[in-house]
């Protein structure tokens, strides 16, 4: 409670300052740029085909990076704001663009995260990861079938997370659309996007099938960095 209550206090200190500083400092808003994928379009294939990979990044997310930076090209306080601060602290922005930071801001950080999560090459469980998850799971085989089940019980679209609170505890949890595990105070170390527009050319209905293949692309080194940080 203490931690977001000093969230909000700076975030909105931010704000303020730079709101008494503006006309001075004049900022200047520069767009965000679409990342480009780590990998080909390609690459991820049979698992997750070309077409699916081209849709998900040149159209889905660019749509929700093209409104996140149209939400506040009007508000200079917040140009110099990464979008992980801005998703910390809703209740701090302007309401007239929260709901649109939430939704399209939350798009671009969630795409993001799922893409850079996934990688064409064999990568392998880190030793230290793989004690946590055998630790709070039972075993490997126990955690995927958890993270299985969450996948699939997520309704119409959303996301299913491999989390760690800040003691470096593993759980598994969902979100609905565009929502992430920030607002929990919960530090996500693997995700899977459950919309349909993720898996639905090559897929069809079958969630299930696109969930266990998903498994095969996985990043590992990455998730271990992930869960590396949440340690610090």
């Amino acid at each position: 409670m203490l931690k977001n209550f000093l969230v909000v206090f700076i975030f909105s200190f931010l704000i303020l300052f730079n709101t008494s500083t503006s006309s001075a400092l004049s900022p200047k808003f520069k767009p965000l740029d679409l990342k480009p994928l780590p990998y080909g379009y390609d690459t991820l294939e049979p698992f997750i085909d070309k077409e699916t990979m081209k849709l998900h990044h040149d159209k889905h997310y660019k749509t929700y990076l093209d409104k996140f930076n149209d939400a506040i090209k009007d508000y200079p306080d917040l140009y110099s704001s990464n979008i992980y601060d801005l998703l910390a602290c809703l209740d701090c922005l302007p309401s007239e663009i929260s709901k649109s930071i939430k939704n399209n801001g939350g798009g671009v950080y969630n795409h993001e995260f799922f893409f850079d999560i996934m990688t064409p090459d064999k990568t392998y469980l880190d030793e230290e990861l793989e004690k946590a998850i055998i630790r709070d799971f039972g075993s490997f085989d126990n955690f995927k079938d958890s993270f299985k089940k969450a996948s699939l019980s997520v309704f119409g679209s959303g996301w299913a997370w491999l989390v760690s609170d800040e003691s470096g505890k593993l759980s598994i949890t969902t979100t609905s659309n565009q929502d992430n595990t920030i607002a929990l105070n919960l530090k996500p170390i693997i995700g899977l996007d459950v919309w349909e527009h993720a898996y639905y050319l090559k897929y069809k209905n079958n969630r299930s099938g696109y969930i266990d293949n998903w498994f095969n692309v996985i990043n590992w080194n990455k998730a271990k960095k992930n869960y590396k940080n949440t340690l610090k």
